[in-house]
């Protein structure tokens, strides 16, 4: 089965070093075959949430949030890369995941997080955990954290911890399981609602 995973990216600040372990995780996905789409919010421009995209009459969107719920529908998973800013997620990222709603459902997503510091920004992934499920985009049980982000990886993006290459076969290989089940269910018409 040919799957399409959305990517999320949250971080907008300056010197970004999150997007190491996001361009990482995409490289990982590609090299499974499976279609990513890179959803980064310093090239999606969309605004401060006025109007969600159901709102808009159709065909009236602005054209980088027609894009995003595109890229939304045609995805069987979503991939969220978190930063821990203050121990909760990045307001762009939250910015970013509130315009959508009805696009999520019933596909998995998986959480990635990182951080400067020895935890890899796990407890915003605790705090985005309760996001996702309540757009309707469950979370698979594992999550990815990667400390010390500054570090972590070469600039050929090869991880410096030894762990880390096993960490994300693993979790990879648990976000596909739920995605390649979810997708089956949909395409019989198996949705609750």
């Amino acid at each position: 089965m040919s799957l399409i995973i959305s990517l999320l990216y949250g971080s907008v600040r300056r010197n970004r070093q999150g997007i190491k372990a996001a361009k990482y995780l995409g490289k990982k996905l590609k090299e499974r075959n499976i279609d990513v789409r890179f959803i980064d919010p310093l090239e999606f421009k969309l605004p401060f949430l006025d109007k969600m995209y159901k709102e808009f009459p159709n065909g009236t969107a602005p054209k980088d949030m027609e894009t995003i719920a595109n890229h939304f529908r045609e995805s069987d998973a979503f991939l969220v890369v978190t930063g821990e800013y203050n121990h909760s997620l990045p307001p762009a990222l939250k910015n970013l995941l509130d315009h959508y709603q009805s696009e999520y459902l019933f596909k998995p997503s998986a959480i990635a997080s990182y951080s400067a510091g020895s935890f890899g920004g796990v407890r915003a992934a605790v705090h985005l955990r309760v996001i996702l499920a309540e757009l309707g985009t469950p979370t698979i049980s594992s999550m990815q954290p990667f400390p010390a982000i500054q570090d972590l990886f070469d600039d050929d993006l090869v991880p410096q911890n030894s762990q880390i290459e096993k960490s994300v076969d693993k979790f990879l290989d648990e976000l596909i399981w739920y995605a390649e089940a979810l997708a089956e269910k949909r395409k019989n018409g198996g949705t609750p609602f």
